[in-house]
């Protein structure tokens, strides 16, 4: 991923939404129940998440609705990326099969979901060599660069082209924000990360994936 992680530019857009929607459902004597407040993930309420039609690694139509009943587990990133997009994808990865060990019958309610922001040069083809590397039950979808355009903004994804002087090709600058939605479709938290930014803390590992998916998925 070109210029560094984006999670910090894109957490001021997502968190305000939730504080006002975890307001509102206070009730009318403001106080929800400490033990339903923790049932709620950081995302509860918020508006990320649309109906969409995408192209899979086979090259088959894939709607958002397929996964109706599934958690899905979506991460955005793109195939050329040299860097930060292959780690996540590893450790997010090896903690859902970690997860998948320990307890198949949960993992199995869950759709690991690759997302291109890069639709120019993530085609069918070149997404199903790159998901394989990754895990065997990891979908890679891409679209035309209106239809990926769309689906970013509907999950709250920033994606920008950078490319350096003289340089005959390009990177794609976005935010890092893996999502888990539950089997409703809508969103429930935001998977764990390394932070570039906190060298001294070690974050997002495979180990916290698996933390993090034993806390969400019933």
């Amino acid at each position: 991923m070109a210029g560094g992680a984006m999670n910090k530019a894109i957490r001021p857009l997502i968190l305000p939404l939730i504080a006002l929607l975890a307001a509102c459902n206070m009730g009318g004597g403001g106080n929800a129940s400490s033990e339903a407040e923790s049932m709620r993930g950081d995302l509860a309420g918020a508006r990320i998440g649309a109906p969409f039609i995408l192209t899979d690694q086979d090259g088959k139509k894939v709607r958002w609705d397929d996964f109706k009943g599934k958690y899905r587990l979506v991460y955005f990133g793109y195939s050329y990326c040299p860097d930060v997009c292959p780690l996540d994808l590893q450790h997010i990865m090896q903690g859902f099969s970690q997860f998948e060990k320990a307890d198949a019958q949960r993992a199995a309610k869950v759709q690991p979901i690759f997302i291109s922001v890069d639709p120019d040069r993530d085609t069918p083809a070149v997404l199903k060599t790159y998901v394989a590397a990754f895990h065997p039950r990891l979908i890679g979808l891409t679209g035309t660069p209106e239809d990926v355009a769309k689906v970013a903004k509907d999950f709250v994804v920033i994606a920008n082209k950078e490319k350096a002087e003289g340089a005959s090709g390009y990177l794609v600058s976005h935010s890092r924000t893996p999502y888990l939605f539950g089997p409703d479709g809508q969103p429930v938290a935001l998977v764990p990360v390394d932070d570039p930014g906190s060298a001294d803390k070690q974050e997002g590992t495979a180990d916290d994936v698996r933390a993090f998916l034993e806390k969400w998925v019933k």
